[in-house]
């Protein structure tokens, strides 16, 4: 079990609290308006009333003890960065933050934010990418080069082992993980001679360009 302190009550806040609470972490949530503090006092380990842009108010709770604090303001870009640099000057382990947009997230970069998150062009872009690309199911993007994608394996790709099907040499992909279609369990680092099936899902990882290529398969 991890600690968080999550600082903002909008909608992004409530959802990243109210989901760690539920992956069984202590969560500590800051808010200064009041009801939003009474909407989540249940959902969460416990709450706190209060300007976070007051520094008395940070050390009230103990920043330094979390594993982590969410900067999750949905107020102005100013708000974030003075919280974000009261943080890194009281030594806090990791801070995340939400940013508004690509200058705001520069910023916060700038400032020592150990990842910045911004929820709307994320989930756009991964939106995009699923409507883009016939056979994926899911993407994660790592990295500004290197992604991981969830697809159904390919038709022309079925009945032959990842070995034999040159994925690495001919696509430079690795599979991490099947999930089997006939039995819907997961396995992890399969061997290059694990053979693939119809309908099987193929968790793989590589970089933005091969995985581009890669959704055109047959």
């Amino acid at each position: 079990m991890r600690s968080f302190l999550v600082i903002g009550m909008g909608r992004f806040g409530k959802s990243v609290a109210t989901e760690l609470y539920k992956m069984k972490h202590e969560v500590l949530v800051v808010d200064e308006i009041e009801d939003k503090i009474t909407d989540i006092v249940d959902l969460v380990t416990d709450v706190v009333v209060g300007d976070a842009k007051d520094e008395a108010v940070l050390r009230s709770v103990d920043v330094r003890s979390f594993d982590c604090v969410v900067v999750a303001m949905a107020g102005t870009i100013e708000d974030s960065i003075l919280i974000t640099m009261m943080l890194k000057e009281m030594e806090v382990k990791s801070i995340v933050c939400k940013a508004q947009n690509e200058r705001h997230a520069k910023i916060l970069s700038q400032l020592g934010a150990d990842k910045v998150i911004r929820p709307e062009y994320d989930m756009g872009k991964r939106i995009a990418h699923l409507l883009a690309r016939h056979n994926v199911i899911d993407f994660l993007e790592i990295s500004s080069d290197y992604s991981v994608m969830e697809i159904i394996t390919p038709k022309s790709w079925v009945g032959k082992s990842i070995v034999k099907n040159n994925l690495r040499r001919k696509y430079g992909i690795t599979v991490i993980a099947i999930r089997s279609a006939e039995t819907g369990g997961m396995k992890f680092s399969p061997k290059a001679e694990a053979v693939l099936c119809d309908g099987d899902i193929l968790v793989v990882i590589g970089s933005n360009h091969e995985l581009d290529a890669l959704s055109r398969v047959k």
